[in-house]
Parts: C-alpha cells; sequence; structure tokens
C-alpha cells in the first residue's frame, strides 16, 4: 500500500453495546461517537471471545480464539512475548506502534502479593509496542504507584482519590454503590490518558505512518463519575432493562449464575440503586465521548484525520442491574456485546451492519488497511468490506467463552443473530436457547422446549469454529 494510514484504536473497559445514541439510546450524551458511527460502519451484533478482561484482551492481542491463545479467565495466566501479535505484524508493515491505558496481558494484581510490581515496559513492549504507558484500573491505584498516581501526587490529589475508590473496592458490599468523583474532570483518569495519547501524538520524531492504542480503563467500576457530568445526569431517568432473573434447570449452569448473584451481591440491586450506578456509568462514557472529540479535533490541526482510521470498541459490556447482575461472565446480550465502530479514512455514508461478528475483526481490519500480513492461522476476518458492501455476509455464527477457574466447566456461547446458545464444551449439554428475534431480552429460556434442530446446528457450528485451537487450551 502506497499511502497506509494513520490508525487509531480506542478500546474501553467494560462499556455495553447499547449506551451510545447511535445505538438507538436517546439518554446518554455522545455526540463524538455518533459522528464516528455516521461518517463510518457501526457493527451492532458485535461479540466478545470472552466476557471476562484478560481472556478478551489477549483475544484481540493474538487475532486468536481463547482456545488457541489458552487464556480463559482472569488468573489463567499471561499473555507471551513470544506469541505473535497485530503489534508485532504493524511494526513488519513499518508502523511506528504505541498503547496507552490499559493492557491486561498479565494477571497482575489478580492474587499477586502486594508488593508485587506491575509488568515491566520492556515485558509490555516486547509484545509489538514502541511506546507504552500501563494503567490497569482504578482498584490498583489504592497500594501500588503508576503515572497515574503520580500525576495525581503532583496535584495534591492522591489521598482523596484513593478513599473514593478504597471504599468501594471490588467484591466488597460496597463494590457496585455509586459516588461522585472528589476529583476535578481535568485530573479524571480519563482525562489523563487523554492527554498523554495527544502528548504522543504531537511530539513523534518519526515520519513513518502510526498506530495508536488508547486504550481507557473506564466506564468499567467502581461507579465513580466526574462531577461535571454527574451533574449532567443528576436527575435523568435511566431506564433499567431486561428485569427477568435467569433460571436454569442444568445444575453447573445454575450454579455458575449462583456464583455472578453472589459477585453482583444481588440483594442490594433495588431499582434506586441501579439508577444511581447507571448515572455514573453513562457520566465516565460521557467523558470518554467527550475526550474522544478532543482527540478528533487535534488530529484535524495536526492534517492527520483524513488519513487516520479511527476504531472505537470495548473489550466486553456491564450488565448494569439486567438480569438481577452487575458487572460481566455470562453471555447475556448486556454483557457480551461489544461497540465496535470502524471509520475509515476521511469518513464516509454511515453504514449498520446486523450480522454477527467477533471482536478479533477489528485485528484482522486493522491489517487489512495497513497492508500488513494476516496473522497466521488466525480466524479473524477483515469487516473493511462492509463499509462498501453492507450485503456481505462476515461470518455465519458468532462464539463467547467463559472459565471462571481452571476446576470449573467452561462455557461456550453461539449465536446466529437470531438464536443464541449456551453449552458445556466438555459434554456438549446445552443450558440455554434464547430465541432473540422474539425474545430480544433473553427472558425466556427455551432450551428444554423441542429446539433440537436450532441446538444441534449452533453448536455443531461453534465446534467447527472453535476447533482449530482445541489443542492448545489450557
Amino acid at each position: 500500500m502506497s499511502n497506509p494510514p494513520n490508525i487509531l484504536f480506542i478500546y474501553s473497559d467494560q462499556h455495553r453495546a447499547d449506551v451510545m445514541g447511535c445505538a438507538g439510546n436517546d439518554t446518554v450524551v455522545t455526540p463524538n461517537l455518533d459522528r464516528l458511527a455516521a461518517e463510518g460502519a457501526r457493527f451492532s451484533q458485535t461479540w466478545t471471545e470472552s466476557p471476562i478482561c484478560q481472556p478478551a484482551r489477549a483475544s484481540v492481542l493474538t487475532g486468536q480464539f481463547p482456545t488457541r491463545h489458552g487464556i480463559l479467565g482472569n488468573f489463567a495466566g499471561q499473555c507471551e512475548p513470544e506469541w505473535t501479535t497485530y503489534a508485532k505484524a504493524l511494526q513488519q508493515a513499518g508502523y511506528e506502534t504505541a498503547v496507552i491505558g490499559k493492557t491486561h496481558f498479565a494477571n497482575w494484581p489478580m492474587g499477586s502479593k502486594r508488593d508485587s510490581s506491575p509488568p515491566g515496559e520492556e515485558w509490555l513492549k516486547s509484545f509489538g509496542f514502541d511506546y507504552v504507558l500501563e494503567e490497569f484500573d482504578r482498584y490498583v491505584h489504592v497500594g501500588f504507584e503508576t503515572p497515574y498516581t503520580q500525576f495525581l501526587q503532583s496535584h495534591g490529589a492522591l489521598e482523596e482519590y484513593r478513599s473514593a475508590v478504597s471504599d468501594r473496592f471490588r467484591i466488597g458490599d460496597r463494590h457496585w454503590e455509586a459516588a461522585t468523583s472528589p476529583l476535578s474532570q481535568e485530573q479524571d483518569l480519563t482525562s489523563f490518558l487523554t492527554a498523554e495519547a495527544e502528548r504522543w501524538l504531537k511530539h513523534r520524531s518519526t515520519d513513518k505512518p502510526w498506530f495508536l492504542n488508547l486504550s481507557y480503563v473506564q466506564p468499567h467500576v467502581p461507579l465513580i463519575g466526574d462531577p461535571i457530568w454527574v451533574e449532567h445526569y443528576r436527575d435523568v431517568h435511566i431506564d433499567r432493562t431486561a428485569p427477568s432473573i435467569p433460571e436454569s434447570a442444568h445444575k453447573a449452569w445454575a450454579g455458575h449464575l449462583a456464583l455472578l448473584r453472589k459477585h453482583s451481591h444481588s440483594e442490594l440491586l433495588t431499582d434506586e440503586f441501579v439508577l444511581a450506578g447507571a448515572r455514573q456509568y453513562y457520566a465516565m462514557v460521557s467523558l470518554i465521548d467527550q475526550k474522544i472529540g478532543e482527540l478528533l479535533t487535534t488530529l484535524e490541526h495536526m492534517g492527520e484525520l483524513d488519513n487516520t482510521m479511527i476504531i472505537y470498541a470495548s473489550d466486553h459490556g456491564e450488565m448494569l442491574g439486567d438480569h438481577g447482575l452487575m458487572a460481566k461472565m455470562n453471555f447475556y446480550k448486556s454483557s457480551v456485546r461489544i461497540p465496535l465502530i470502524i471509520r475509515l479514512p476521511g469518513g464516509g455514508k454511515a453504514t449498520v451492519y446486523d450480522k454477527p461478528v467477533q471482536a478479533i475483526d477489528i485485528v484482522g481490519s486493522m491489517l487489512d488497511a495497513a497492508g500488513a500480513d494476516p496473522l497466521p492461522d488466525s480466524p479473524a476476518k477483515s469487516l473493511l468490506r462492509v463499509a462498501h458492501d453492507p450485503s456481505y455476509v462476515v461470518r455465519d455464527v458468532a462464539n463467547s467463552m467463559i472459565r471462571l477457574r481452571p476446576e470449573l466447566t467452561t462455557w461456550v456461547a453461539v449465536t446466529d443473530g437470531s438464536y443464541r446458545l449456551t453449552f458445556d464444551r466438555a459434554t456438549g449439554e446445552a443450558a440455554e436457547l434464547f430465541d432473540l428475534t422474539t425474545d430480544p431480552d433473553e427472558a425466556t429460556n427455551i432450551v428444554d422446549q423441542g429446539h433440537k434442530q436450532h441446538i444441534d446446528r449452533l453448536r455443531e457450528a461453534s465446534y467447527e469454529r472453535l476447533s482449530a485451537g482445541q489443542s492448545n487450551a489450557r
């Protein structure tokens, strides 16, 4: 390719697909994401390869399903520097590469000793990045030093911030409690990461095409938004969707749901409690959108926008009270579906693609646009053709996987856009089936109502797509 485009890959953490104006949400304020969608393609049925942070990110890094790279949970090891990655492929194609924000290539600090150290810069660079600025999540800021905590310390704001996060530390009974940040909007982590991204863009010293993965930590819990956007949403009503409480006659899946209810502190999830959290969540999304707008302006002023491919996505969704649950780790659409928008250089005609695609197709699309070699044996597909031909069928099904701990069941879900099946990977036994056409909120599990043809068809399609990496699964 004579003039390969720059690539800006904006990757948020735990942003559910329906919390964008362009996705039909009239409550959330996201004019800049809406602009990207109006000038590009939005993929409304994009599935994460796993609705858990680390396996989802390992899949995008490698363009592989968890069955191939072997990381099926947050406690299941770490990415390995010798792996083939999209960032290495971009380097080989002549790109200068950077990642700013959350990588989660290692399971640090999950289960680590309090005095353990974060992954080093050189280790992170070995995955194919010329520049790295790493942040993990806001819980880490309570006990570890990061570039962001250094920034807050220099502004005399660290201790007050640490107190707000510590009060809502992960797993505790205040984990999902809403709170307004004690920091100014300018001191918010989203603002900090955006400023670092702009600094990198403005001070590059090469003429190479560039790739930047700006990986926001929010809107992941804790549910703490900045004061300005929280004030905007202070009296706004946000509908609580999908009220049904899931049940299953399948013993192991019922046990999985019970673990999720315990993790969610479901007994606390009154409408009032969830609404308070949703307002903070929407505030975090709107700040991300605001900062995306500032980045677009920066690129315009630099004369780079017309030669920059922009991708917006997230690693997985957030239940936000749906089905009596918080967080993710299930296959309901609020958890497994992610936002995905691709705007080609110079923009184009708005396209909405409503057939199944995978998050790893981001990798296929980036490498295609860059004129880089595809990753060997990767099932990732390019989505670029969709911008010109929305009738093109990228995939017949999409898959996702969950395993909370090595000794527990590995669950697989598969959808063709019309039905969604959940089954035990080891035994093939089906635990859930939903007719998404008549039951879009997945309220009625019809797995035991005589739909063998749909169950068999989807299960076999899933086995076929995942079998290539089966021998490498841990």
